[in-house]
């Protein structure tokens, strides 16, 4: 059915009916309007991926190293503060509010 993929008569044809749904007058008009929107969309297009190749993601730079932490004058233990022990710092699933 395809084999010849689109021929001079189905280039006609199209034309006929875009004359007819559209009108001689108004032609000029909407290819104009097609025109301007192609070059929009290609701009966008251009942008776009000109915008992606400046954004994409380059080797991490040698930063300085952060500074050491100092010892605990206490001699205490260095774990960050948390819940003591044998306290749930969340409340049971389904449990409500606590008052």
């Amino acid at each position: 059915m395809f084999r010849n993929g689109l021929t001079p008569t189905h280039v006609i044809v199209v034309l006929v009916i875009v004359v007819l749904l559209f009108g001689a007058k108004r032609l000029p008009d909407v290819a104009k309007s097609v025109g301007q929107s192609l070059k929009i969309f290609k701009r966008e297009m251009k942008d776009l991926t000109s915008a992606d190749s400046t954004t994409s993601p380059s080797p991490p730079t040698s930063s300085p190293a952060a500074p050491p932490v100092p010892p605990d004058p206490g001699g205490g233990s260095t774990a960050p503060p948390g819940p003591t022990a044998g306290t749930d710092p969340l409340p049971p699933a389904g449990a409500g509010p606590q008052v």
